[in-house]
């Protein structure tokens, strides 16, 4: 298995920045599931611990792909599609809630975004 300095930059930045995404997620949003009957501070205190494993795959992310040359923009558009390709699948089956056309057209505009952010 290679090193994390051996991956590719786009790699490196935007898959750390994946896998913290899905701690951020579950962090956000899984307790309204898993924890929905417990005080709000119990929510709370889990939803930290959980995203404590998001910040560290999402700092040392963001300074890899600043470091490497990533615009500010370039890193918060990335994260901004991660977002939606991490959320819709979480909505849909560990939510149980319906697949929205909204999210077709927020992938869209998402699209434009990226073109706009990573032109040259």
């Amino acid at each position: 298995m290679p090193a994390l300095a051996d991956l590719p930059l786009p790699l490196r930045t935007f898959g750390l920045l994946a896998l913290s995404n899905l701690f951020m997620t579950w962090a956000w949003y899984g307790h309204l599931k898993t924890l929905g009957a417990r005080p709000w501070i119990v929510a709370a205190l889990a939803s930290w611990a959980v995203a404590l494993f998001e910040y560290l795959l999402q700092v040392p992310a963001n300074r890899i792909g600043f470091a490497g040359g990533y615009s500010l923009a370039q890193l918060k558009i990335g994260q901004e599609v991660i977002t939606l390709v991490v959320f819709v699948p979480f909505a849909v089956f560990v939510m149980d809630q319906p697949l929205e056309w909204d999210y077709l057209w927020a992938a869209l505009c998402l699209v434009g975004a990226v073109y706009f952010v990573f032109r040259a």
